[in-house]
Formats: C-alpha cells, sequence, structure tokens
C-alpha cells in the first residue's frame, strides 16, 4: 500500500500558497484494509475514507467511466491494481494533477509543475470533457489565480462541451455552489469572463450574458459598456472584502440594461424595474438562499435612488428606508448601501472616490431610529393615525438632520 498527498494541496505548496487542505490517494489497497488501520468510511459513491487521527480524507486509487450527460453520469472503479498514474490522469487540470509521494517526491506525469510556472489551465486529458462541473471550476480557479490564462486548446474543448448541452445538465444547486465560490474569490470578474469567452454564460446567466456590449452615457460610465461596468462593479466589492450577499446583489444590479430597447439608447432611464425583475428570475432558476436573493432584488430596485441620496427630499429618504425595511433590518440595509458604494465606484475612473450617499442615508436611518413610536402611540387617542404620525416624526427628524448639514454639521 502506497499513500500520496496529491491536488490542490501540491499546487499550493508550489506556489507558495498556504495549503489549506490535504486529499490523499491509497494505492494497491483494499477497503477492508483501510478499515482495519482504523479509517472510517464516508463515501457514497465511491470509497473514501477518514483517518482516525487527523480526519483529513483518503481515497482509493479508482478509474471512471462516463455512463449518462451531465456531472452526475459516471461509474467509478476501485482496484488495488488502480495505478496513481490512472488515478491522476481522471483529474480536471493539469496543475490538480501533481502528488507526492510518502518520501516527498513529486509525481507529475502530465507537466502540472511547469503550467504552473506558465500560469496556464490545460486539462489532463479529453475525460474533461465528460464533466461539465469543470468548466465552472475551471472559472473559479480563474478568479483565484487571476495572472493564469486558459489553454488554447482547453477552451476549444470548453466551447465544445457548451456546444454539445453539457452545460444544460448542470443543476442550479451545483451552479450556485460554484458560482458563490467564484464570487468570494480575489478577482471574481475573470470567472465572468472566462464563462463568456466558452459560451457556457449565455447558458448559465443569459440575463448576464446580455449586457456585454450594450452601451451606457460616457458622462456617467467612461468605461462606456454595460458589461464591462460589471466586472469593475464585481472587482470593487472584492477589494473592499464584502461579503457574499453584497458581491451576488453586484453581479444582479444592472441586468435591466440588457433589455433597454435599442431605440434609447445609450441611456438606461428606468432600468430599475427590470433589473429586479430579471434579479429575481435568476435567483429562482438558482434557487440561491433567501439572504443573497432579498438583497440582491433590493439592491436591483433602489440602487438608482441610492446614488440620489444628496438630492432626495427627506420624505423621499424616509420612504426609502421604509420600503428596505432599514429600520428592522438595519444590517441588510447597509450590505445594500455596500453594493451601491461598489456600482458607483466601478465607474472607470471613480475607484477610490468617496461616497458620501452612504453615509448620509446611515445617518438618515439612525435619525429615524431615535423617533420613539412607542411614545407617540401612547400619546394618541386615535389609534389610527399612529402609521402617520410616527411616519411624520421620521420626516422631521431627517429633515433636521439635513438642516445640521447645511450649517456646516457632521452627519457621519
Amino acid at each position: 500500500m502506497r499513500i500520496y498527498c496529491v491536488g490542490g494541496a501540491i499546487r499550493d505548496e508550489l506556489l507558495g500558497l498556504p495549503v489549506k487542505d490535504r486529499d490523499w490517494v491509497v494505492v494497491g489497497a483494499t477497503p477492508e484494509a483501510l478499515v482495519a488501520r482504523g479509517y472510517r468510511p464516508v463515501g457514497k459513491d465511491f470509497p473514501v475514507f477518514l483517518h482516525p487521527r487527523t480526519q483529513e480524507e483518503y481515497a482509493l486509487a479508482r478509474t471512471e467511466r462516463k455512463t449518462a450527460p451531465g456531472y452526475a453520469g459516471f461509474v467509478f472503479h476501485t482496484d488495488p491494481a488502480v495505478s496513481l498514474e490512472e488515478d491522476l490522469i481522471r483529474r480536471d487540470l493539469t496543475i490538480n494533477a501533481m502528488a507526492r509521494d510518502e518520501e516527498g517526491v513529486l509525481v507529475d506525469p502530465h507537466g502540472g509543475q511547469a503550467d504552473l510556472t506558465a500560469r496556464i489551465f490545460r486539462h489532463v486529458s479529453p475525460a474533461f470533457a465528460e464533466d461539465p462541473v469543470r468548466i465552472l471550476r475551471l472559472a473559479r480557479f480563474a478568479a483565484r489565480f487571476s495572472d493564469f490564462s486558459v489553454a488554447p486548446e482547453t477552451l476549444a474543448l470548453m466551447r465544445g462541451m457548451v456546444a454539445q448541452g453539457e452545460v444544460d445538465a448542470l443543476v442550479p444547486e451545483r451552479v450556485w455552489q460554484e458560482l458563490a465560490k467564484g464570487l468570494m474569490e480575489a478577482r471574481p470578474s475573470r470567472m465572468i469572463q472566462v464563462l463568456r469567452e466558452c459560451g457556457a454564460l449565455g447558458r448559465l446567466l443569459p440575463e448576464l450574458d446580455r449586457l456585454f456590449g450594450v452601451p451606457q452615457p460616457l458622462q456617467y460610465h467612461p468605461e462606456g459598456e454595460c458589461g464591462t461596468h460589471l466586472l469593475r462593479v464585481l472587482d470593487q466589492a472584492a477589494t473592499r472584502g464584502e461579503s457574499l450577499p453584497v458581491r451576488f446583489a453586484c453581479l444582479l444590479h444592472d441586468l435591466g440594461k440588457g433589455v433597454t430597447p435599442e431605440h434609447v439608447l445609450p441611456h438606461h432611464d428606468g432600468h430599475e424595474v427590470a433589473s429586479e425583475r430579471l434579479a429575481r428570475q435568476v435567483c429562482e432558476r438558482l434557487k440561491c438562499p433567501a439572504e443573497c436573493r432579498d438583497l440582491a432584488l433590493m439592491t436591483a430596485r433602489e440602487h438608482g435612488i441610492v446614488h440620489q441620496a444628496l438630492q432626495l427630499r427627506p420624505e423621499t429618504t424616509v420612504g426609502l428606508i421604509e420600503r428596505c425595511d432599514g429600520l428592522r433590518r438595519p444590517e441588510r440595509f447597509q450590505q445594500m448601501l455596500a453594493a451601491c458604494a461598489a456600482a458607483y465606484r466601478g465607474r472607470s475612473g471613480d475607484e477610490t472616490c468617496p461616497y458620501p450617499q452612504q453615509a448620509r442615508l446611515l445617518a438618515a436611518l439612525a435619525a429615524m431610529r431615535g423617533v420613539d413610536a412607542g411614545a407617540i402611540a401612547r400619546g394618541l387617542t386615535d389609534k389610527s393615525r399612529i402609521p402617520a404620525e410616527v411616519h411624520g416624526a421620521r420626516v422631521r427628524a431627517v429633515r433636521a438632520l439635513g438642516q445640521v448639514d447645511a450649517a456646516g454639521g457632521r452627519h457621519d
């Protein structure tokens, strides 16, 4: 029996990155032999075992055979006679198909180390085309290793997979899983770019794909094009370390611009209504978590008015915050403002500009929360007047805040 450390741990070690998880392959063993040594079986589709002390995963060397469309249509075969090389050839990319033996010797039958040096994503074998999840994984790796390029032959293979309908067999839960991981990488724009280059974006997220090539007014968007703006917004959110809900809201905030009638381009007046509708469509299709869905819909609907916060009347400001349930959900309201700030700074030349709208609306929220709704209710004989009186008190509080600003006071 021989044990090898494989995959991402070897890749990250060679790149000089911290190794978070280690995966192991066992060659020349049977399930019974591992159980006898105290390993605990956990694999459903093929034998995977947890080490009795470290709890790291150890998998028996295996081969696989495609039996049906999609990522789940595989039959796995394990046997003590399966070699390490046979196991590695079934892996996705050369940079993930390396191993180290128990003496620390590198095993690299497919040139993974050379591709790491050249910063290239290259598929190991034609078997790459049998699993459409690998397209998503490669795109996600592009968001993590943003200076890597896709080998021309690998990109051609991915395009063929899309043309053959392999991507259409992906279930929403798996698409969401990979998309969410990619959004949390250092440069999520690269994931979107790779998906678009191979044609998968148009199949998985056509609402997003439509943004590319759509013009915008140059006086507001020097980058001039909706798709480019989207990529910049995503990277702004990543640069500022925003959470997954905020990054997902950034991804979907401008979808309505992809359906603006051609005769009114490059202007997109009122696109927020269509943006919310299309964002809801995407969220339902991907079955994304409620936290991500709710923030995405709110940001799509409200980002235009948030950008105008410095010019809003007190009544409009209060209506915005009430509509967003900001008093009961202040954390979510702050997340929406963070997404709007990223959208604003995603414009070319505005990457580091201040976004006073964020501070202004947070100050308005604080002023509204200072209104004692209970005291107002207790002072009214006609209880039907409570909502209107509370709303009026909130408007007066925000108006007073504006008067302090006008006098030179601070609102942050």
